[in-house]
């Protein structure tokens, strides 16, 4: 059977690679910074990290990776069992207590990963009585827990409230109605209406659920997130996010929130019942890393300075930009072999991104998503720029 299985994945891949959609992955042999060394040809390149969700810098954070290696002393590597069945240590309550503080939440749950989180949210909480309301350009970990729950679903237009409102009016049939949305939709940067949201979900009887991966230490005067924007802190039901972007960008999702949702998730969600728990290590890095945002707006403000910066220097150039509140620069191209081109010639430039095409984004909306960093310098932003500037006039995206 599997030789002819083999030939069947082979043509696919072939056209794949043919149709210009091929993802081939690049090899790092540095620490994650703005500035890193790639592989090539043998020789370690170096280049500008324009493709990280690093967006606070501190993915090689001293201070992080001193309490990582001081908690490995105390608490071990790893911890070999799930929770229920052999407990958890109190690095993970401590940081579980920690998320809320920050969210202004009742109680936290800890994930291996936001798409665990994400996964695992609906199933346990609704059934085939019950309504799911969700952006069409939600993250794929939500559309996939969605998709695992028997609720009935329904889709709004990406930051459309007139359709949201059409949506929670089909859905008064359900018991129970929850919307769905990311807080920064990660494709095009754009930040969802989240007060106008709220007010629908007052209107019309529902929850509502963010993923704050892309926007927790990002959005908002101090990092807070969507509702801190928005001015609604504590007021969502339900919040997702991850440690992997600007919490120190290794591994590990939560969900935070009210008090019996996270007590019937600790109940019911696979992925936390059957996944081991996060090794100690990370839940002191990211204890850390939420010590540091609090003590100081130093980062969020470097980094809302630095995406400042780099998006007036491209919109100044000529290039076609997504509107954005968040530190991602859809700088779009539309083309899939255009993006891939563009993003390679930047790297023999000295600039390290990546092309983005379907099925990650919808056809014929090719794009490079630059994602600022406070490590930034404005140097390297500068660079960055020219080096867009050149490869945009060589390939014709520029006149």
């Amino acid at each position: 059977m599997y030789t002819k299985f083999q030939q069947h994945l082979q043509e696919e891949l072939q056209q794949i690679e043919s149709a210009g959609l091929y993802k081939r992955e690049r090899i790092i042999v540095s620490p994650q910074s703005s500035g890193i060394q790639v592989a090539a040809d043998g020789q370690p390149a170096d280049v500008i990290n324009f493709c990280a969700n690093n967006y606070l810098g501190l993915a090689d954070n001293a201070e992080l990776i001193q309490a990582a290696k001081d908690c490995m002393d105390r608490r071990g590597f790893g911890m070999a069992s799930v929770r229920f069945i052999c407990g958890t240590q109190d690095t993970h309550k401590q940081l579980e207590r920690a998320i809320s503080d920050f969210f202004g939440t009742e109680d936290t749950i800890l994930y291996a990963a936001c798409f665990d989180a994400n996964g695992g949210l609906f199933e346990p909480l609704l059934t085939a009585d019950d309504a799911i309301i969700s952006d069409a350009l939600n993250h794929a970990s939500i559309i996939d827990g969605v998709r695992l729950c028997k609720a009935v679903r329904y889709r709004y237009a990406n930051g459309d409230m007139a359709d949201l409102e059409k949506q929670l009016q089909a859905a008064q049939a359900q018991r129970f109605r929850i919307i769905a949305t990311d807080g920064v939709f990660s494709m095009d940067g754009n930040v969802c209406p989240l007060d106008r949201i709220y007010e629908l979900a007052q209107k019309y009887d529902a929850m509502v659920m963010v993923d704050e991966s892309h926007s927790a230490g990002v959005v908002g005067k101090t990092g807070h997130g969507v509702t801190e924007r928005y001015n609604l802190r504590g007021k969502i039901e339900v919040i997702t996010g991850t440690l992997g972007k600007a919490f120190g960008g290794s591994v590990g999702g939560f969900t935070t929130g009210r008090k019996e949702i996270i007590d019937m998730l600790r109940q019911r969600s696979r992925p936390y019942l059957f996944s081991n728990s996060l090794p100690p290590m990370i839940a002191a890095a990211g204890l850390k890393t939420l010590e540091i945002l609090t003590r100081s707006n130093e980062l969020q403000d470097r980094l809302h300075g630095n995406t400042d910066y780099f998006i007036g220097k491209m919109k100044a150039a000529g290039f076609d930009i997504k509107p954005t509140e968040s530190a991602i620069c859809a700088v779009m191209l539309y083309d899939a072999k255009l993006s891939q081109d563009f993003a390679a010639e930047l790297q023999k430039e000295g600039i390290y991104v990546t092309g983005f095409y379907y099925p990650v984004v919808p056809k014929d909306q090719a794009r490079i998503r630059v994602q600022v960093s406070a490590a930034h310098t404005r140097e390297q932003l500068d660079r960055g720029v020219a080096a867009f500037i050149k490869v945009g006039k060589a390939l014709g995206v520029l006149k």
